[in-house]
């Protein structure tokens, strides 16, 4: 009886090719990354070109409408009307819209507004309202207790006169008996560039106590009371064009940038592509040829 017999071992065929299957995983992992960044890509280029067109827009009518503001400034700033920044009530609204992917054109007005509470007086009570859902978000997380109100669907549309009379008229039947009155917003500069800037909401008890109003002809507590309702509907509409031509500038920039930067990462992932590739094939060469030499 033989002890020995003659045994017989298979192996499995992915035994020995391991290494390619391996290969193989990470050319398909590579080509569906190198597949979404495409996608991504032609999403962020198209969603340039669509802000490229509301910036030139945007522009063409922030022309218009600075005479608005720049206007009732003007009548402020020569009439000396100052605000005492030592009463206790003061009212803040943020100027955002309900968009995003336009860079820190939104956390630079919510960052100015962090920065300026604590350098009110003490005992100073404060109100905010949040013009834009951005600014609610952010505003109603921070500081929920002191929000009087805020305002949605803005930025989805041009922003007219019509949004910035509601806004006014809303200020205007508040319940709260604000001293002082502060408006963030942002000032455009250029393609690249815009401002941060506080622009001051004055009462009408401010307005009636400014240094050279009685130097106007015919001027009246009931003219005066009209005035300021205009003139604040008018701040708020010269507010909402300058950070609408800011944000689709900021936009159109930060959609470039996330184009090019698509572009980069493609051309590194279709270097990479080829080179796994190439070791796959070379693999399977050096395999072909071993086995070639092992029948010799």
């Amino acid at each position: 009886m033989a002890l020995f017999g003659k045994v017989v071992v298979t192996l499995p065929q992915s035994c020995g090719t391991s290494s390619q299957w391996r290969h193989m995983a990470t050319l398909k992992a590579i080509s569906m990354r190198l597949k979404a960044v495409k996608n991504i890509q032609k999403i962020t280029k198209s969603m340039k070109m669509v802000s490229a067109a509301k910036y030139a827009k945007a522009e063409r009518e922030l022309r218009l409408a600075r005479p608005y503001g720049v206007g009732a400034q003007s009548f402020y700033q020569r009439a000396e009307i100052t605000q005492d920044e030592k009463k206790p009530n003061h009212l803040i609204v943020a100027m955002t819209s309900d968009r995003g992917l336009c860079g820190s054109v939104h956390s630079n007005i919510v960052r100015a507004i962090k920065a300026a509470l604590p350098l009110k007086p003490p005992g100073t009570n404060v109100k905010l309202i949040a013009i834009g859902d951005k600014a609610r978000g952010i505003l109603g997380r921070l500081y929920k207790n002191d929000m009087l109100m805020h305002f949605v669907d803005i930025g989805k549309r041009p922003p007219v006169f019509q949004d910035a009379g509601n806004v006014a008229l809303e200020i205007l039947k508040c319940p709260f008996e604000f001293d002082v009155g502060e408006m963030y917003y942002n000032v455009f500069r250029s393609v690249v560039a815009y401002r941060t800037t506080v622009m001051p909401i004055n009462t009408m008890q401010t307005i009636t106590e400014g240094g050279k109003v009685s130097l106007y002809d015919s001027v009246d507590e009931e003219v005066l009371r009209s005035y300021r309702e205009f003139s604040l509907a008018s701040l708020i509409f010269f507010a909402m064009k300058e950070s609408a031509c800011s944000e689709q500038s900021q936009r159109m920039t930060a959609m470039d940038s996330a184009t090019k930067n698509a572009g980069e990462m493609i051309d590194k992932l279709t270097l990479k592509y080829n080179r796994q590739r190439q070791a796959v094939i070379t693999n399977e060469l050096v395999e072909i040829i071993s086995g070639a030499a092992a029948l010799k």
